[in-house]
């Protein structure tokens, strides 16, 4: 059962990732954002550090995606989205 949530939780941080990716911000502004540092930004993405509900919600806001569209572990979903605001942009 830990091993399937922090397989869950690895693939949470490789959305904030992606989406991130896709928008153009660097790392250092979602920092900025959340007030941290860099590094302890790069934890988040990399699966190292345990994000509260606070910091999800504002990546999500920062991402400008509902914070459930982080929480998938359907890949396919994720790229759906991605598609869509692209699509819609």
């Amino acid at each position: 059962m830990i091993e399937t949530a922090t397989a869950k939780a690895k693939t949470i941080a490789g959305n904030i990732r992606k989406l991130r990716e896709y928008r153009d911000y660097t790392q250092d502004y979602l920092a900025a954002k959340l007030t941290i540092s860099q590094n302890a930004y790069s934890k988040i993405e990399l699966g190292y550090s345990r994000i509260t509900l606070e910091r999800l919600f504002i990546i999500s806001a920062v991402l400008e995606v509902n914070p459930a569209d982080l929480l998938t572990t359907e890949t396919d979903k994720l790229i759906n989205l991605i598609n869509f605001q692209a699509a819609s942009a």
